[in-house]
């Protein structure tokens, strides 16, 4: 096995554009990350259909890939976009539903289906969900704890992403999360009122959240919950 082979991995996995956007910040955050090299990991970029089943049929290819070079793979993170956000979001838990308010990419409608049949009610992110956003906000970045990722295909993957961590032996080290995130200008610009993030911005608030997440191992203990 070379070197290069043996390097821990972060799979950063952006969903594509949907509901007729032309850009999601979601994968551009990805792109731009792809190779960036942090704490002794270097990132690798996945693209992410926003279609119910094909969506974890990709990651579930991604990290078999991953695991068959033996790379070590601390960390996944999953990231989507969230229009009327106003900072960067770090999701606490994931529900074991699909409720879908639009079709998918293609087409599909999913209402009250498990996204895995049997499984537990909800997962809860295995991030330091409290010390990224922490973090973020002492570098300038808008960032807040969420307790809602919704029931659309970000929640789909996120409980996917966060069974196969809690089932799979090798992947038993792996700690994973969703994040969401703003619009960017570009795509809030025909929407007045709705809040933005420049991907400078966001792109940064990556940077320092897979740090945060690859050196630290117990979540500072701070308020973060809400009222509604």
């Amino acid at each position: 096995m070379t070197p290069a082979a043996k390097t821990p991995r972060v799979l950063l996995a952006g969903f594509e554009p949907f509901e007729n956007d032309p850009v999601n910040p979601a994968w551009e955050i990805a792109r731009a990350l792809d190779g960036w090299a942090c704490e002794g990991a270097v990132v690798q970029a996945l693209q992410l259909p926003c279609v119910f089943g094909r969506a974890i049929d990709t990651l579930d290819a991604a990290l078999a890939g991953l695991l068959e070079k033996k790379a070590p793979l601390p960390l996944v993170l999953c990231i989507g976009a969230a229009g009327g956000r106003t900072e960067i979001s770090m999701e606490r838990a994931a529900l074991n539903v699909d409720d879908a308010r639009i079709p998918d990419n293609a087409g599909y409608q999913p209402i009250d289906t498990e996204v895995v049949p049997g499984g537990p009610a909800a997962y809860f992110s295995s991030l330091p969900i409290k010390a990224m956003v922490r973090d973020m906000r002492a570098a300038g970045l808008p960032a807040a704890v969420s307790n809602s990722a919704g029931t659309f295909v970000c929640n789909h993957i996120f409980y996917a992403l966060m069974h196969r961590l809690a089932t799979r032996p090798a992947l038993a080290r792996t700690r994973g999360g969703f994040v969401h995130v703003p619009y960017l200008p570009e795509q809030a610009a025909p929407k007045p009122g709705v809040a933005s993030m420049a991907l400078a911005a966001q792109v940064e608030a990556f940077r320092v959240g897979v740090r945060t997440a690859l050196t630290v191992r117990e979540d500072v203990r701070e308020t973060a919950g809400r009222l509604h």
